[in-house]
């Protein structure tokens, strides 16, 4: 497996000297160009079936003029990091605009021009800037159903967006970026398929393995993602992709955010990065947040120990970059730890599960096991499936810490019995918290 050292060691050897910037919103500031339907058509796509006008990433191709000076606005300001124009470049997100042929151009023109900017600026000061690839999460979720009335149905599969995140990633690479950052994470699974995607294309698909960082979001002061989970069961779900920087954007303003950083510093031996919006949305949904009063709250974050790497997300402006890079200059930065729970089993469900040589024994609810429960297998049988999410809600009611499913039966569709009841039982909070272990006989079930 290739790799590209220079970047992992630079990064590395910065981030050990100083806090790094990452850039703000590319949206916000596309914004105050008030473009219009033709902006987004060109003569390229002047013919194209649907209405293109709010599908940012085809700027790239039709107004490449305005993404290069947004990006060169945020690196004259002080970014060290700027990302693509790529937040919906999977051929997932860009469905909604029939423009699914055109992701590896998006992905390859965006990087490009990325790319240039970054290049320029470096020649201009000296001081090396570096390209982030952006992966957004996409429409659509592996663990939140779409449909109330059918909590177990799912618009898109796992083998799907792996599909779609290889493509991206693949054209992001090929177009020039330094870092690959997976953001604005909501569902840890849809995580999981670009992590795997890319792992996948580094070990085996002949590409120079970059440096990976993974921002996830949190929806509310509850600090749990939109799927449900903690921060650390977030960075338990996702450390087999082993990010160089994993944290925290969007959702929260960065006084907000604070106690969920932390939450992330403490558990993590990975970088932190944190950029959070320009303050909570007003009545509008725009965001106020003065740059200076931004900035003073993660100079915060920084003097505390908790950031290497901060910016901005929704709402802010080259204005915030710059008053967050002059706030925190001279701060030094977080020092990772170089362990955290070692020798651990790490495992989650929406909420983490340590166990280690000090654990007490570990209970495993073995009742949604069509081999050893009677009622659960004639439950099942009969798709009385609001009656099998009982039994399973019953065990972790009664301190079942890891709940057993075996649906593994001669008179049963496995797979596809399998697959209901765990998107059932991922529905539902109070038994989701849990981890689950899958139990069969035969290795097609899983």
């Amino acid at each position: 497996m290739k790799r590209r050292q220079e970047v992992f060691e630079t990064i590395s050897r910065i981030a050990r000297e100083r806090i790094l910037i990452i850039d703000g919103a590319m949206g916000t500031m596309l914004q105050r160009e008030h473009l219009q339907e033709a902006d987004f058509r060109a003569d390229i796509l002047k013919d194209h079936p649907k209405p293109l006008k709010g599908n940012n990433d085809i700027l790239s191709l039709t107004r490449p003029d305005i993404v290069y000076k947004i990006h060169k606005l945020y690196l004259e300001a002080g970014a060290d990091f700027i990302e693509t124009n790529t937040f919906s470049g999977t051929a997932v997100a860009q469905a909604d605009y029939q423009c699914e042929h055109l992701v590896h151009d998006i992905n390859y023109r965006s990087a490009q021009i990325a790319r240039k900017a970054a290049d320029e600026i470096y020649e201009q000061t000296g001081v090396r800037r570096f390209v982030c690839g952006a992966i957004g999460p996409t429409n659509k979720t592996l663990s939140i159903s779409p449909s109330v009335e059918h909590p177990e149905f799912r618009n898109i599969t796992f083998q799907e967006l792996v599909k779609a995140y290889d493509e991206q990633a693949r054209s992001l690479i090929e177009g020039g970026v330094d870092v690959l950052l997976v953001e604005t994470v909501f569902d840890s699974a849809n995580a999981k398929a670009a992590l795997f995607a890319i792992r996948t294309l580094f070990e085996e698909g002949g590409i120079e393995e970059v440096p990976v960082f993974l921002s996830g979001t949190i929806v509310d002061l509850s600090g749990r993602t939109l799927s449900g989970q903690t921060g650390e069961a977030f960075l338990i779900s996702t450390r087999q992709g082993r990010p160089v920087a994993v944290g925290l954007n969007c959702a929260l303003g960065a006084k907000e955010m604070r106690p969920f950083i932390e939450t992330i510093a403490m558990n993590t031996t990975a970088l932190v990065l944190c950029y959070p919006n320009a303050g909570l949305p007003n009545a509008l949904g725009g965001y106020d947040e003065r740059p200076e009063d931004m900035a003073a709250a993660l100079l915060s974050y920084a003097s505390d120990g908790l950031v290497n790497i901060v910016g901005g997300c929704c709402g802010t402006t080259p204005d915030h970059i710059r008053a967050i890079a002059v706030a925190v200059k001279g701060v030094v930065p977080r020092k990772p730890p170089t362990s955290v729970n070692s020798g651990y089993m790490m495992l989650a469900g929406l909420e983490p599960f340590v166990i280690g040589a000090h654990t007490n024994f570990v209970n495993i609810g073995e009742r949604c096991n069509v081999a050893g429960s009677r009622r659960f297998c004639n439950l099942i049988k009969k798709n009385k499936y609001e009656d099998a999410i009982g039994v399973a809600r019953k065990q972790v009611e009664n301190g079942a810490q890891i709940l057993d499913i075996n649906v593994d039966d001669g008179l049963l569709d496995g797979p596809s019995t399998m697959t209901k009841f765990l998107r059932l039982i991922a529905s539902e909070p109070d038994v989701a918290k849990v981890r689950f272990t899958e139990h069969f006989y035969r290795p097609f079930i899983i």
